[in-house]
């Protein structure tokens, strides 16, 4: 396969105001991507966005790149990731546009594309459109420029989407639950699901300004929740990332329960009830607790590349419904098309209210090896022109690590594909050691820099 030149794992991605991520080829990836589409028989996409303050104006970017092709746009306003992906479908869209960073502070943003199955576009798409982004813009005349609908009643319909993916016959009623949006793009949609399933709700970081998504809350910052959980004698709390396919809980002592804890709790009980379909997709990040936690259960358990597109193609090779990252991505095909973070805390509460059982009782099912991530962050030139990961020190710094872990745990070192971090991941029997190890080869990352 080609090298990506604009794509990254997850869209196109970056610091907004600077190339990529810029208003000039905003509106020429639409239009890219409008006479890509168009020619695949796409004449109509819908576009939704986070509550990130550059979000508007990538979005008018977006849309007159794609009018200029001749393509119909449908606005979806802020909306969660996941949503956007299954208002495709609903709208009988052939394409879905998200503009979102995710995780990622608000001055960062990015440009993904959901295809009309409601999953990531194949690679020969994307690289097709990244052929004619190299391509002089032009526009189609006047009488067939595409027209632009807004959509207001989107978060009602994915309200309602979410709620039917938890069993009829049971009830939130007596839950006292916390919410955390991340001031992000689930803020009038999350607590609205699990407030109507008949929980009492705790809304955190619903408040979104544009510039607090992803500050100091939500999946990839869980101090405050954990404190508000204990705080509210809550019985567990749910945190999503910004753009709302992440998912992170916390049981009622405060602990917090990661993507490997919370697809081994979905996994047991789809294996109780009979809904288990085949085995669990990890990644090399995934805890070998979780490997060994399922091998108990007699469920199988792959590791694809780290990335939640890399989870979706083993699922599709192998035939299986559940995968997750550690990170929180966790996918069900047996109820959505791509990694959802409402959809998933659901199928957690599924097992809560099947089995009587608190997220405190159900997590003990699963022991975690003591695992330690440092990111070394680089500047972004570095991070392109270099791969520190293959400089002799580090090479050598890794060996080390690997002798004195003496095959009682794992080294892994990557580039992350969203930001321009190296992720030096130890995992190991001592945790002591384990944060040594880990820290050594981060030093040495650090050098060959």
């Amino acid at each position: 396969m080609s090298a990506r030149k604009y794509f990254g794992t997850d869209g196109v991605r970056g610091l907004v105001g600077q190339y990529p991520i810029s208003p000039e080829f905003v509106m020429k990836l639409g239009y890219a991507a409008g006479k890509v589409l168009a020619s695949q028989g796409t004449h109509k996409v819908l576009i939704g966005k986070d509550t990130r303050i550059s979000g508007y104006m990538l979005e008018s970017a977006l849309e007159a790149g794609f009018s200029a092709a001749g393509t119909d746009i449908m606005l979806l306003g802020p909306m969660p990731t996941p949503a956007i992906a299954y208002l495709t479908k609903t709208f009988r869209g052939e394409a879905g546009v998200v503009i979102s960073a995710s995780h990622n502070p608000y001055y960062d943003n990015g440009i993904k594309f959901f295809s009309n199955d409601g999953q990531k576009l194949p690679d020969e798409i994307e690289l097709a459109i990244e052929a004619e982004l190299d391509k002089p813009m032009s526009c189609v005349s006047s009488d067939k420029l595409g027209k632009a609908t807004r959509i207001n009643d989107a978060a009602g319909r994915y309200i309602e989407f979410c709620k039917s993916n938890f069993p009829s016959q049971l009830s939130l009623s007596g839950l006292k639950i916390v919410v955390d949006c991340a001031n992000g793009a689930t803020y009038h949609i999350a607590p609205n699901v699990f407030r109507e399933l008949g929980a009492e709700v705790i809304a955190l970081a619903a408040e979104p300004d544009g510039i607090n998504i992803n500050e100091q809350c939500g999946a990839t910052s869980m101090a405050m929740i954990s404190k508000a959980v204990v705080e509210h004698k809550a019985d567990l709390g749910i945190a999503l990332d910004g753009d709302g396919d992440r998912l992170m809980m916390v049981d009622h002592t405060g602990y917090v329960i990661d993507g490997d804890e919370a697809v081994f709790i979905i996994a047991n009980n789809d294996l109780k009830t009979g809904n288990m379909r085949g085995g669990v997709v990890g990644t090399q990040m995934s805890n070998m607790g979780l490997e060994l936690a399922l091998a108990d259960l007699g469920i199988p358990f792959a590791r694809s590349n780290v990335g939640d597109r890399y989870v979706m193609e083993m699922l599709k090779q192998n035939n299986w419904s559940l995968g997750a990252e550690n990170s929180g991505h966790i996918i069900n095909l047996n109820h959505t098309s791509t990694g959802d973070g409402i959809i998933a805390a659901l199928n957690v509460l599924t097992a809560v209210c099947q089995t009587g059982e608190s997220l405190y009782q159900l997590r003990q099912g699963m022991s975690k090896l003591p695992q330690i991530l440092v990111n070394v962050r680089l500047t972004a030139e570095a991070f392109s022109q270099n791969d520190p990961c293959k400089a002799d020190n580090v090479v050598a710094a890794v060996h080390q690590v690997n002798a004195k872990l003496n095959g009682q745990g794992r080294v892994l070192l990557r580039k992350s594909g969203t930001e321009p971090l190296i992720r030096v991941m130890v995992e190991g029997s001592n945790a002591n050691d384990v944060e040594a190890h880990a820290n050594e080869i981060a030093d040495a990352v650090k050098k060959a820099c």
